[in-house]
């Protein structure tokens, strides 16, 4: 695997594939250092507020947690699954999702598709907020504003969205009922598998640990699954 490279230097290892929700929001600059030390990272990313924490062993990790986590926290990203359940009880967090970790390090896909695929405008916001529901219409309209969504058209009609979440995973991904099975689905994160790989950034995302479709689709991708879970946690 590659070795991940931060603009902003930290004194833990967060090399891997585990931390790399964290190495991409020190990379741009958007997060801030909370605390660290050899043994654990805790970092918030001011664009939306969320802490995240990485941490070799448990034990340095709750230490952290118990010190630095603000009152305020409303969202916390746990690399450590056993402390994240431990963490979602201790600091009344009232939903979760257990999620592997997936990246790609092969070569840059080539695109072969017959997709037209742009960046969402304003006026793509209605069909965004009709099919996708994880995220709040605001949520969807920050992304937007942000050039975040791509949006996949097949013969001018709107097939399907995908995009960056603001830690910049990808997600999002979302092909209308008629047009699944055609492959749109992988086209779609191809596309931006090698955008993001032109920007120089190695292409991540969160699956949730029951979700058979997705789990599938990043195989068949090529993408390489953590061994370990990731828990997000919300107030």
């Amino acid at each position: 695997m590659e070795k991940i490279k931060t603009d902003q230097k930290v004194i833990m290892d967060i090399s891997g594939i585990d931390n790399l929700g964290l190495e991409r929001v020190l990379k741009r600059g958007s997060g801030s250092t909370i605390a660290e030390n050899k043994d654990a990272l805790l970092i918030r990313d001011n664009s939306r507020g969320a802490y995240m924490l990485a941490c070799k062993e448990m034990q340095a990790g709750m230490t952290m947690l118990d010190c630095y986590l603000e009152d305020d926290c409303d969202l916390l990203l746990v690399t450590d699954y056993s402390l994240g359940n431990v963490a979602f009880e201790k600091f009344g967090f009232i939903g979760k999702n257990e999620c592997f970790q997936f990246a790609y390090y092969g070569e840059k896909p080539t695109y072969t598709s017959d997709l037209n695929i742009r960046t969402a405008e304003e006026h793509n916001l209605a069909i965004l907020i009709e099919n996708y529901h994880l995220l709040n219409p605001e949520g969807l309209k920050k992304l937007v504003r942000r050039k975040n969504i791509l949006i996949g058209y097949y013969q001018e009609r709107v097939i399907g969205f995908i995009g960056e979440h603001l830690e910049e995973s990808m997600g999002i991904l979302y092909v209308l009922p008629e047009y699944r099975h055609r492959g749109f689905g992988s086209a779609l994160q191809k596309f931006l598998i090698a955008k993001m790989m032109e920007e120089g950034n190695i292409p991540f995302t969160q699956v949730e640990k029951d979700n058979k479709v997705s789990l599938s689709l990043q195989k068949k991708i090529g993408m390489t699954r953590s061994d370990h879970l990731v828990v997000w946690m919300w107030k």
